[in-house]
């Protein structure tokens, strides 16, 4: 804190700004847990018991005097049913529209949510997606495959992200990953994406199965791009990479498969977010074909 010298002539200290806010912060904390304590009809002594906090310092902490731990508070709003941040943040829990709205949000499915961001979009969604496809899924559901033939058949340029990557970096992907790891690659494909954006309206991408763990690059391809989901049942996929020549997944490894189904039940929630899905499993190369160029047509991806 400032020393500050008062008429008296008296040395005071002086409260600085972030000061102040840390006591705004621990006065409002105090207050949310006295009101979430009393609209449940708890007595403090009962909160005491379910979060292991003596009655003495939750006292302390609802008169606006506990400068409480993280860990202390998180158990605090397990115990009142709350989440942490309904406790610390600047909107009212009990009266805020944008935290019910993110709530029901949360608990929504995928879709439901897809559709919230596009009506929320401050760009018309049309409009941001141009007439860019993008292609998501496991390796060995077909994305390189059909993509390229759709493209072919569309007459409009297919581009593999990889492939994208390598061009620019000068490398193999295999290099890229040793040299930067799983995080710098994720950079690099987030910049590549972007690229890919700036300079085209009309294309068919087709990129990496793990890229939809990323939220961020995630939210981007779902907004600036039409998705379809290509996938096939786990042994199919498999496969199919076998069949490429990459006897990797199968090499050394008996639970590769069991490995395989996790990921796939992992990320199925995040694929379902996908405009379209084409299920390739059982179906031939033409078959699976003429099914993706009648999603285009049937939604309209190409306008």
């Amino acid at each position: 804190m400032a020393e500050i010298t008062n008429f008296r002539g008296e040395v005071q200290q002086a409260a600085s700004d972030a000061d102040r806010e840390v006591d705004i912060l621990i006065a409002r904390v105090g207050e949310r847990v006295r009101r979430a304590r009393d609209r449940k009809g708890i007595p403090r002594r009962v909160l005491s018991e379910k979060s292991g906090v003596s009655p003495r310092y939750l006292a302390q902490l609802e008169a606006g005097e506990g400068n409480i731990s993280i860990g202390l508070l998180q158990r605090v709003a397990h115990a009142l049913d709350h989440k942490i941040e309904w406790l610390v943040g600047e909107d009212d829990p009990w009266s805020s529209e944008p935290l019910r709205v993110a709530d029901l949000f949360r608990s929504a499915n995928a879709r439901t949510q897809a559709r919230v961001l596009a009506t929320l979009s401050p760009e018309p969604v049309a409009a941001a997606r141009a007439q860019r496809i993008c292609l998501v899924g496991l390796r060995g559901a077909g994305k390189s495959t059909l993509g390229r033939r759709a493209g072919e058949a569309l007459d409009i340029p297919f581009v593999e992200l990889n492939r994208e990557i390598e061009e620019q970096s000068g490398m193999p992907v295999d290099d890229l990953m040793a040299l930067y790891g799983q995080e710098g690659y994720r950079r690099l494909e987030a910049q590549a994406i972007d690229r890919v954006i700036a300079t085209h309206d009309t294309m068919i991408l087709a990129v990496a199965g793990g890229i939809v763990a990323e939220p961020e690059t995630y939210n981007v391809l779902l907004s600036k791009f039409h998705t379809i989901w290509v996938k096939a049942t786990p042994a199919e996929h498999m496969a199919r990479v076998r069949e490429q020549g990459d006897t990797r997944p199968m090499a050394g490894n008996p639970e590769a498969m069991d490995q395989l189904k996790s990921i796939l039940t992992a990320r199925e929630a995040l694929y379902e977010r996908a405009l379209a899905k084409l299920d390739t499993s059982g179906r031939t190369e033409d078959e699976s074909l003429d099914e993706m160029l009648a999603l285009i047509h049937t939604h309209d991806f190409l306008g």
